[in-house]
């Protein structure tokens, strides 16, 4: 079983959309409802009173996404991981709409739970106290 774990991060974006909270939960939203993950919470905010830039995250069942934004490099980064895989979502397409970003970067990680060619059966997931499979997502 792996996990799946995308790096963004998006340059030359509007630095208006990057300070603004509602653009920033909108694209939460976007990805929260299009992927079908659920949050196990309230999304948490944090503005930086100097520069406008903002923190959020939000933990889900399947994980965490989270965003900074740095609008006085016109970037945001951000990082969505699922403990199991899950469809592409369209990052690139989505971050030129939404924030006009000039470029964008995508890096798809697979994040496995076991060492490669260290397979190991149920019998020793039962040893060390783990339900297989314990985790849903």
């Amino acid at each position: 079983m792996n996990g799946i774990e995308w790096i963004v991060e998006a340059h030359g974006c509007m630095p208006q959309a990057l300070s603004d909270p509602r653009s920033l939960s909108a694209l939460f939203e976007a990805i929260i409802g299009d992927l079908d993950l659920r949050p196990v919470g309230e999304t948490h905010w944090h503005q930086f009173p100097q520069t406008g830039g903002i923190t959020g995250v939000c933990l889900l069942a399947e994980s965490h996404l989270a965003c900074h934004t740095f609008p006085e490099f016109q970037s945001l980064c951000l990082n969505l991981f699922c403990c199991v895989s899950r469809a592409e979502w369209g990052f690139e397409e989505k971050l030129r709409a939404m924030f006009s970003a000039t470029s964008v970067s995508v890096r798809c990680v697979t994040r496995p739970y076991m060492p490669s060619g260290g397979e190991t059966n149920d019998q020793s997931m039962a040893v060390s106290g783990l339900s297989v499979g314990s985790r849903v997502g």
